[in-house]
Formats: C-alpha cells, sequence, structure tokens
C-alpha cells in the first residue's frame, strides 16, 4: 500500500504558466563516478554541484560501513542558472508567500529529482540544506525497514547542514531553525512517540520545535559524552532494523531517558555547537567529470522527464511533442509519451509508445517493464504466456537491478505458479531494495500465509502494524485477520484505523468519473451484488497497494483503479442517487483472489 496517505485534490488539472512553451535552448549533461547534473549554466558550476553530492556521498560510505548508497530510482540533477529557470521547473513554490528555497528534491518511486539554483549557491552557507536533507531520507529509506520519526528527521536535519570545503567536510553544522531555547524541551518519551500523524509534525507553533529538537538529539547522540563519536547511534540503528522495540533499544544502547534527557537539555543551551571536521579523502577530481552538449530534443525531453515525474503533465506534454518533433527517433521521448498517454487512460498506444521507445533505445528499462505490464501476457495463465512474461521481468531486473517492482511481479507469478519457494525468494529482494515501503513486507507476508506459515506472516502483519498509519496499517490489519487465531500472538490484537463517524464497504470498482470544477468525483462499487454510488467534494484520502505496478509515480484517482478491490469509509447521505460521501479509499491489490489458489499453493509448499 502507498506508504504515504496521500490526499488528492479532486481536481488536479494545474494552471501553471511555464516555460514549456518557450524556445528551448540546448543544456549540458556533467557526469561524475555516481551523479549526473544537467544545466543550462557553465560547465564548471555543473562540475561544482556533481562534486558536493560526490563528497555527500563520501560522507555516508565513511560513517556507516555497508550502507546501500544507490537506489533503483535514478537521480537527476536540474542545475537552474538562475531564478527565471528555477521557477520554470518548479512554478508552485513560487506561488506561496515566503523565502523560497534554493533548491527541490522530487522523491520517485522510479526516478527521482533535484533542482539547485545556482543564483542563490553563494547566498549563505546553508544554502541547500533542503536539498541534502531529502537526500538524507532517500538513503535512509532505501537501508531501513522502519525509523521512529524523530529519528528520521533528526538524521536528515543533521546531515543535510552538513558543509563543503575544498578538501574538508565540515559535519554537525547547527540547523538555521528559529525556535525559543526558553521554552521547555519536548520530553524525551513524547518525542520518541511522535509520527507523521502527530500534531508536532504538523502545526506550525510545534513543528520547528519538533525539528530543532530531533536535529539536537541526534547531534548529542553523535558528539555527546560516552556516545563514541555517534557509534552508540549505529548500533541503536541496527537494533531498531532487527525489530527491537524502540523505547527498550534506546534505553539499552545510550542509558535511561532521566540521563539522555539531562544531558540533551545542557546541550541544546550551549552557545557554542560541537562540529567534526572529515577530512575530504573521497579522491574525486572535478576535471575528471565528462561533459556532453545535449540536442535540443534531449534537452526537451529530460526538462519534461522533471515535470512528467513531478506529476505536472500539463507542462510535460507540450515538451514531449516538441522534443518527438525535433527527433523522431528519441527513445526516451518516446517513453515520456507512453507515460502521458497511460495517465490519459489511452493504453493501447500507451504500449505502442512503450515499445517503440525500447526498440530505440533497449537501456530504457521503463519502457520494457511497462510495455510487459500493459500485455496480455501479464495476465496469461497460459503456459507459454508465463514463460515470455517471466522472461521479460528478468530482463527489467538484468538492465537495473535495483529496480523492485519487477521482483514484485516476479514473485506474484511465482505464487500463480504455485511456486511458494520461488515466490517467497523474490518477494524478499523486493522488501531489501524497497525496506520502506510497507506493502512489500506485506506481499511476503501474503506469500507466508499462502505457504502455511501463518505464525511468521503474523510476525509482518504485526511489524506493519504497528509501524505505519492509514491504509498500510488497515492492510496488516486485514492480513492478520485472515491468519488463524491459533498462529497469531496469543493475547495480541489489531485493529483498523477508521475515520471517526464513518460506515465502511468494500467492493470491486465498475466504475470512476474524475470530478470537475461543477462536478463531484464519483466511484461506482460492486458490494455483494449491489452497486454502491459514492461522490466526494474536495480533498478525501487515497491509499493504494504498492504492489500495483503503476505505483506512486503514475497512479491516479481517475484510472487504472477499475476491477480491483477497494475498501471505502464513507458518511451516508440522504440521496437517491449517492451511498455516501467518501472520506477514504484505499484499493487493494489482491495477492491471489481465489481460495482454490491459496489451497494449491499451501499444498505445493508442504511437498
Amino acid at each position: 500500500m502507498n506508504s504515504r496517505n496521500v490526499l488528492l485534490a479532486v481536481c488536479l488539472a494545474f494552471a501553471l504558466t511555464s516555460a514549456a512553451n518557450a524556445k528551448v535552448s540546448p543544456w549540458i549533461e556533467v557526469r561524475s563516478p555516481h551523479f549526473r547534473v544537467l544545466t543550462n549554466g557553465s560547465a564548471v558550476d555543473a562540475r561544482h554541484v556533481a562534486h558536493e553530492f560526490e563528497q555527500m556521498r563520501y560522507v555516508f560510505a565513511s560513517r556507516f560501513a555497508g550502507l546501500r548508497l544507490d537506489s533503483g530510482a535514478p537521480m537527476s540533477i536540474f542545475a537552474a542558472r538562475d531564478e527565471n529557470t528555477a521557477k520554470s521547473l518548479e512554478p508552485g513554490i513560487w506561488k506561496g508567500k515566503g523565502a523560497k528555497p534554493a533548491g527541490w528534491f522530487k522523491h520517485g518511486w522510479e526516478k527521482q529529482y533535484v533542482m539547485v539554483d545556482l543564483d542563490r549557491e553563494t547566498t549563505g552557507l546553508n544554502t541547500y540544506a533542503l536539498v541534502y536533507h531529502e537526500y538524507t531520507h532517500s538513503i535512509l529509506h532505501m537501508n531501513a525497514h522502519w525509523l521512529p520519526t524523530w529519528l528520521d528527521e533528526g538524521l536528515a536535519e543533521f546531515y543535510g547542514y552538513t558543509r563543503f570545503e575544498s578538501h574538508k567536510i565540515l559535519l554537525g553544522a547547527p540547523t538555521d531553525r528559529q525556535i525559543n531555547r526558553e521554552r521547555p524541551i519536548i520530553p524525551l518519551r513524547t518525542l520518541l512517540e511522535v509520527t507523521q500523524s502527530s500534531p508536532y509534525y504538523h502545526d506550525e507553533d510545534k513543528v520547528n520545535q519538533f525539528y530543532f529538537e530531533s536535529w539536537a538529539l541526534v547531534h548529542y547522540l553523535t558528539f555527546g559524552s560516552g556516545m563514541g563519536n555517534g557509534e552508540k547511534l549505529s548500533q541503536f540503528f541496527r537494533e531498531l532494523q532487527t525489530g527491537t522495540d524502540q523505547e527498550q533499544a534506546f534505553q539499552q544502547v545510550f542509558g535511561s531517558f532521566a540521563e539522555v534527557e539531562k544531558g540533551l537539555d545542557e546541550s541544546t543551551r550551549l552557545l557554542a555547537v560541537t562540529a567534526a571536521v572529515v577530512p575530504d579523502e573521497s579522491q574525486v577530481d572535478e576535471k575528471t567529470f565528462t561533459v556532453k552538449k545535449l540536442t535540443v530534443a534531449e534537452t526537451e525531453a529530460e526538462l519534461a522527464g522533471y515535470h512528467l515525474w513531478g506529476h505536472d503533465l500539463a507542462s510535460a506534454r507540450p515538451l514531449v511533442q516538441q522534443s518527438l518533433a525535433d527527433d523522431p527517433k528519441l527513445g526516451l521521448a518516446h517513453e515520456e509519451n507512453g507515460f502521458l498517454l497511460f495517465a490519459d487512460g489511452e493504453d493501447a498506444p500507451a504500449a505502442e509508445e512503450f515499445s517503440h521507445a525500447f526498440a530505440l533505445d533497449p537501456s530504457l528499462y521503463l519502457s520494457l517493464f511497462a510495455k510487459t505490464m500493459l500485455s496480455p501476457i501479464a495476465t496469461s495463465k497460459v503456459a507459454a504466456d508465463e514463460a515470455a512474461f517471466h522472461a521479460a521481468l528478468v530482463h527489467v531486473a538484468d538492465l537495473n537491478g535495483q529496480f523492485a517492482p519487477a521482483y514484485v511481479q516476479m514473485a506474484r507469478l511465482a505464487a500463480r505458479e504455485n511456486d511458494p519457494q520461488s515466490a517467497f525468494g523474490l518477494s524478499r529482494r523486493a522488501e531489501e531494495l524497497e525496506p520502506w515501503r510497507a506493502g512489500y513486507h506485506l506481499l511476503t507476508g501474503q506469500i507466508l500465509l499462502r505457504m502455511g506459515k501463518g505464525a511468521e506472516a503474523a510476525q509482518y502483519a504485526e511489524f506493519v502494524a504497528k509501524h505505519w498509519d492509514g491504509p498500510d496499517h488497515n492492510e496488516a490489519v486485514e492480513l492478520w485477520n485472515a491468519i488463524p487465531a491459533a498462529q497469531r500472538p496469543a493475547g495480541e490484537s489489531l485493529v483498523e484505523q477508521i475515520p471517526n463517524n464513518t460506515q465502511s464497504a468494500q467492493g470491486t470498482v465498475q466504475t470512476v468519473q474524475c470530478g470537475s470544477k461543477d462536478q463531484p468525483w464519483t466511484m461506482v462499487v460492486r458490494s455483494d451484488g449491489h452497486p454502491l454510488t459514492f461522490r466526494t467534494k474536495g480533498f478525501f484520502a487515497f491509499g493504494f497497494s504498492d504492489t500495483l505496478w503503476w505505483g506512486e509515480d503514475h497512479f491516479s484517482t481517475c484510472r487504472h483503479i477499475q476491477g480491483l478491490r477497494v475498501i471505502v469509509r464513507y458518511h451516508p447521505v440522504a440521496n437517491a442517487n449517492y451511498t455516501g460521501d467518501a472520506v477514504e479509499v484505499d484499493v487493494r491489490d489482491d495477492l491471489l483472489a481465489a481460495d482454490s489458489a491459496a489451497g494449491k499453493m499451501t499444498a505445493a509448499a508442504k511437498q
């Protein structure tokens, strides 16, 4: 299930004025050993940006042995030469009031994008703190099954303010968060229990205090007396990944809450902040970074991708069309056009575009994956089709061995073919690649249940239910309830998180009608043989299983959910045309719908 409870507007027709319609001049691409920078500025500036990212990567490599540093979602860094370019890339952030960030980070399941404003690079020591904060999150989330919110945000703040010089790196620099130092600190137990749904994470009066104290606690647990320059913090991190209870692990590693709270309080009142100077031994020389001038068509396609994976389809469309006109044989532009067509519900033309893109550029594994998933072989039960489906997924994994969705689909295919051991191994591989996605843990739990290993499946369900909120939590409870009571831990119970004063219904989606300014979003669900019609106005919560192949990057409330099972939480209405107003909708991707298939798989596991 989507690891965030995404709030979606009924109408997502962004009326953003973008430079997409303006004439595009060629950009340049700079490649360092691990990063790719695109700019309309100078190669010198782009090399400097790439070098800083290399230094940041070196910080993690040197301080955390064995940390995975390269994601299955490749990252492209767009270095905008001036504010006008930055505005064209991120028009939305210039619409609000207040200071504008000098950088932006787009987390994606398939691709990640960074924007830095070169015009703002010299305005302060912490110009790109937001970017490095989010980059830290991306590193943490590809290595951790779960982190408490204070640690996730505290580490991101701590490393986000890293400063770089020519031959050294300053680690532990103070945060820019402005707080009232006379105000009492958040009690340690309260801080440890904060979640993303807590007031400390959202209320304007409390959020800065939470971020500052999370930074301060990480700083203290790194540089405080007896903390071993971060060794104990690393030990605590490892304990959490083994499933140790946070409170138990905290006191076991750091000592009593009272002792830590006292040390933290004293450290936050000091005028001087301890920092560490780390020699830059990354041995990366900017002069060795390659420079390539892009064609106009390549530039247009790259800019289109930035908007497309940022869900700004209106800005992406003209750029894609112009790129195709300028170079009809550019595979990347055809891939992006395929995703635009897919977003419009034009699946057949989208599949053709993905096929064309992959034929033009055999390195485009996303095109191969998408065309395969849109092909009839993805759902066929004919042996030859299943073999072809598996071969295509293996090819995707060969092109990008860290692309977890390919392993998810191979696991589901193995389950369908009653090969539980292979299904389990493939699902575990997906978990290792994307441990932050609750739905991947639940997929493994579902497979274990169908292998007759209910007790192990219960551990997965309990882990997710206790560490995730919203739709992820509820999907875990559903798995828990499917496990025979005798195989669940005695005395343990899990309950769904349901919005107050709502009723629940579940069934299969028949039709969806997207909303407009004058028309509500509506969905017809067949439940127990009867059609139920739900509507909503404005915002509503929408969650979906992580195992849906199009994932967060291409999910739409308007397309591709027909035929899937949904759970709807709603307020009943006195209207003959509607059952109720939807408050929350969860789309589920069932592993094995038929009991007979589950039975066959269980039998196969026992052989």
